[in-house]
């Protein structure tokens, strides 16, 4: 699972750290962006925290892992909810703050906005949930937050193939970051729904072979 996970993050992780080469003086590896030199500081936070965020979260999800190390399991989960927020609330001062990013249009300023705010929204909830000892719903609404923050790794597969099937234009693009988002979600909520009918298929398996 945190392989998996890991994968879907790899372009979007490589993106970020030549932008932040770039940033830092380095050379300049990827297309200009002069929102980003303009105003660097949100963009550092927001590209540092979501590549940790990603690949600290993976580990959340495997099971083995949680039971074999609980308390660093309780203690990252500490640090992914001051990550996570770092990541939704940066992503949310750009889209509203930096000039529109060429090439997108008003859907794709509303989709950052709703799945921006979904996502800091999702992880406050999955905290409140497990402070008091709801462990299911605190998973579920991480499992949110989560999907949420891979959304940019499931775009470049949504990007390329919107292109490529609808032509490049305006709504073209926005659609296909939205549905990065979409795809996210519906696969987490598949996950979560998942779970209790694993748990009770387990429970009957191990009482038939008691039986037999």
């Amino acid at each position: 699972m945190p392989i998996a996970l890991g994968a879907l993050v790899v372009i979007p992780a490589i993106a970020g750290s030549l932008r932040l080469v770039e940033l830092a003086g380095g050379p300049h590896l990827l297309p200009a962006n002069s929102r980003m030199t303009a105003s660097p500081a949100p963009v550092v936070v927001h590209i540092v925290s979501a590549v940790t965020y990603a690949v600290l979260g993976a580990f959340q999800f495997s099971s083995r892992f949680r039971q074999r190390w609980p308390g660093w399991h309780r203690a990252s989960g500490r640090v992914l909810v001051v990550l996570g927020l770092a990541v939704a609330l940066s992503a949310l001062w750009m889209t509203q703050f930096y000039r529109r990013q060429p090439g997108t249009g008003e859907l794709a300023y509303a989709f950052r906005l709703a799945f921006g705010s979904s996502m800091a929204a999702s992880i406050v909830l999955g905290f409140t949930a497990i402070r008091r000892g709801d462990v299911a719903r605190h998973r579920a609404w991480m499992t949110r937050a989560y999907a949420l923050a891979l959304g940019a790794g499931t775009q470049v597969l949504t990007l390329g193939v919107g292109a490529r099937v609808f032509g490049a234009n305006t709504l073209t693009t926005d659609l296909s970051l939205g549905a990065g988002w979409v795809i996210n979600l519906a696969v987490a909520e598949y996950v979560i729904r998942r779970r209790p009918s694993t748990r009770r298929s387990a429970r009957k398996r191990t009482r038939a072979e008691v039986a037999a």
